[in-house]
């Protein structure tokens, strides 16, 4: 069955890691989302060129691995910080060296990215008529984007939204290689400072299978209160 003695030793650090892992979670998904709503909606209404802009970022992000992402932002746009003493001497400057970040920040550009790609269909999928029928109502451009046009989208596809999440989810391991310690790169010290292998790995596994198990029940109960014009 194992050796777990290790465990009540490394307790708190997997509760340190766990809470990381939801910071990086909760982050990319919010900011992510909130940004993938104008990037999927000037593909569908445009302007043409600004549309184009999207499409290609949306193509450019879901095209390239993310670990790839990851690291030019951190080992590349980090390193260059330095040499502006008006950075070093900010602020902000110490935000910047942290690598937190920089793994929040990739994993926002690629939520963006995929999720854009599904907002531009949920769109697109709203009956014309619904949309027609508010105007006709005298509701203004905006009115009818936040009361039926953007509900409706979301209504359509928040299945596919609930498995992006728990997508996002199994990406966050990435940040451990750039010596973020959220609940893999907790288990990768147990690994370094016991020996023990397969075990952390399993334990790991586990709390991904939670947080994940998790997910599913809050993106179902978020279903259930969504109206949907097939439940009466």
């Amino acid at each position: 069955m194992g050796e777990w003695y290790w465990l009540p030793d490394y307790g708190w650090r997997f509760v340190e890691g766990i809470w990381v892992t939801l910071e990086l979670l909760g982050i990319a998904l919010f900011f992510g989302f909130l940004l993938a709503i104008p990037i999927g909606l000037v593909q569908v209404t445009g302007p043409r060129w600004l549309g184009a802009i999207a499409r290609g970022y949306c193509t450019m992000i879901r095209g390239t691995p993310l670990l790839i992402q990851l690291w030019l932002l951190y080992y590349g746009l980090g390193s260059l910080f330095p040499y502006f003493p008006e950075l070093r001497n900010s602020f902000i400057w110490p935000i910047l060296r942290e690598a937190f970040p920089y793994a929040a920040f990739a994993f926002i550009l690629s939520v963006a990215a995929y999720e854009g790609h599904i907002m531009r269909g949920a769109f697109a999928s709203v009956p014309k008529g619904e949309l027609e029928a508010a105007r006709a109502m005298g509701m203004g451009r905006f009115t009818v984007l936040r009361r039926i046009w953007l509900p409706r989208a979301i209504q359509n596809v928040l299945p596919t939204l609930a498995g992006e999440a728990v997508l996002t989810l199994k990406s966050v391991p990435l940040a451990s290689t750039i010596t973020i310690f959220d609940v893999f790169g907790v288990g990768g010290i147990v690994r370094q400072e016991t020996y023990r292998i397969y075990e952390p790995l399993i334990f790991v596994g586990f709390i991904y299978l939670l947080i994940t198990a998790v997910l599913v029940v809050l993106f179902r109960w978020l279903e259930n209160r969504v109206p949907s014009a097939n439940r009466a």
